[in-house]
């Protein structure tokens, strides 16, 4: 906006600051534009989908109680095994689907060995679902 001024020199020089109103009006009216047409712009189609009630079937897995005692001595539930015949069930149930979760119990004093050996077999074979099984710490200690 320009002042008059009665200051001859600035009267001849040229306005040297931006009119801000008319770029102010475009926006809005541009930002009114855009309000009025973006919900034009959704096309949803109206259905009445059919209801069905029927239960989720999820094939529950089994699980292998695999324990491994202080000596070593290796247990498939509860029925002992060598590392060989445990080695020939981990393949055999890698096979089935869905697979199955192996729930490793080890003994506090057994060698690390036994429990690094028993994981290598399994997952040798391809068995993902291995989990470490231990009890609670006593209260108080």
């Amino acid at each position: 906006m320009a002042f008059a001024s009665f200051d001859n020199k600035a009267a001849n020089a040229p306005v040297s600051e931006i009119n801000m109103v008319p770029l102010i009006d475009v926006m809005l009216v541009l930002l009114v534009i855009f309000i009025v047409t973006a919900p034009l712009l959704t096309n949803a189609v109206k259905l009445e989908l059919p209801r069905a009630a029927a239960p989720v079937n999820q094939a529950k897995a089994d699980k292998i109680e695999f324990a491994i005692d202080a000596s070593g001595q290796r247990f498939w539930n509860g029925e002992p095994v060598s590392r060989e015949e445990a080695a020939r069930r981990f393949d055999a149930e890698s096979k089935r689907q869905p697979q199955p979760e192996v729930h490793l119990k080890a003994d506090e004093a057994v060698a690390y060995r036994h429990v690094a050996e028993t994981l290598a077999d399994a997952s040798r074979v391809g068995l993902t679902k291995i989990g470490f099984i231990s009890r609670q710490p006593e209260q108080g200690r």
